[in-house]
């Protein structure tokens, strides 16, 4: 039994070490990238038949921006008044015609971010969460009726730390999902530039993409922080039972665990507080 309570916590740890191993390869991916580049290629066929929607509401909004703008015709007759309609909407034209090239360009530097972080924290990868001998010793030194609680404690500690990482893999995929999302309908929301009273809605749509790019940033920061504390494996009690060593053990890492998790599922409030979006 000693043995299948070590190999339990073990297939813990490295579901752990595995799920935190691929954040740190999906936050260096892009979404051309990500997945072989299957998805890229059909949000960007998405991308395409929206934008045409786009041109079309483009229109739509230019003429409500100009009924609410001017009060009466006279003023449309303004040189002055044209040329800042004619202006803006040649500008909300290509962001809708080069609303993608915007996106990606915003996406490489929220990116470059990232990477400066990665780089100048001397980190090539995440920390991996490791057994100690003297725990892998102390349970193996248990009794049989001694080994029935470690065996309760490790498996709830273990089915714990699986939860855990699914979770925090979810947040990171969820990431990319929203990138795709805001790529494909990209040119609806950058459609509304086109006119003085719906620009705020292109406006905050720039501003939530930014958002999502830098969620990268946040759990880069994250994951190095944590790899900082599972450099160092709690401290316990040697002279405690095996029991309590155990519980503390995990307890601790589970701890370190969820403050992990807790940063990473809240990356997008953290952008929006720091970045007041």
């Amino acid at each position: 039994m000693n043995k299948w309570i070590v190999q339990n916590l073990q297939n813990a740890l490295d579901t752990w070490n595995s799920k935190l191993s691929e954040i740190w390869t999906l936050v260096t991916q892009t979404p051309e990238t990500f997945k072989g580049g299957i998805i890229w290629t059909v949000i960007k066929t998405i991308h395409s038949s929206v934008q045409a929607i786009g041109f079309s509401l483009l229109v739509l909004f230019f003429v409500l921006g100009i009924l609410k703008t001017c009060s009466s015709f006279s003023e449309i007759k303004r040189p002055e008044q044209v040329f800042k309609l004619f202006l803006r909407f040649v500008l909300a034209k290509v962001l809708v015609t080069y609303g993608l090239d915007l996106l990606l360009t915003v996406f490489k530097i929220c990116q470059g971010v990232v990477n400066t972080i990665i780089n100048s924290a001397g980190f090539g990868a995440v920390a991996q969460s490791i057994l100690p001998q003297s725990m892998i010793n102390t349970i193996n030194d248990c009794g049989f009726f001694e080994s029935i609680p470690l065996w309760a404690v490790t498996l709830i500690g273990g089915l714990f730390i699986t939860v855990l990482s699914f979770l925090m893999i979810l947040t990171v995929y969820g990431r990319f999902f929203k990138l795709y999302l805001y790529t494909a309908i990209s040119p609806i929301p950058l459609s509304t530039f086109a006119g003085d009273t719906t620009d705020s809605v292109g406006k905050s749509f720039i501003k939530s993409y930014c958002g999502v790019c830098l969620e990268g940033a946040i759990i880069v920061l994250s994951c190095i922080i944590f790899s900082l504390f599972a450099s160092t494996p709690p401290v316990v009690d040697t002279t405690a039972s095996a029991v309590t060593q155990v519980w503390k053990y995990i307890g601790e890492l589970i701890f370190n665990m969820l403050v992990l998790v807790g940063t990473i599922k809240i990356s997008d409030r953290v952008v929006r507080e720091m970045m007041g979006l």
